[in-house]
């Protein structure tokens, strides 16, 4: 079965300045902005906004 072009995979880049990365899938119909969640940041040692990047 091919891959969904409504659940993209989007990668997460830390707002703390520290280079961390998530990578995750959305959904195109709830999301359609820029997904922000707040996820842990090993090097800055706190839960910071992880923001999409395109």
């Amino acid at each position: 079965m091919a891959r969904s072009i409504l659940r993209p995979v989007v990668t997460l880049r830390s707002t703390a300045g520290t280079g961390v990365t998530y990578v995750t899938r959305k959904n195109r119909r709830n999301d359609p902005d820029r997904l922000v969640l707040r996820k842990y940041d090993p090097v800055a040692g706190a839960h910071v906004p992880f923001r999409e990047t395109r």
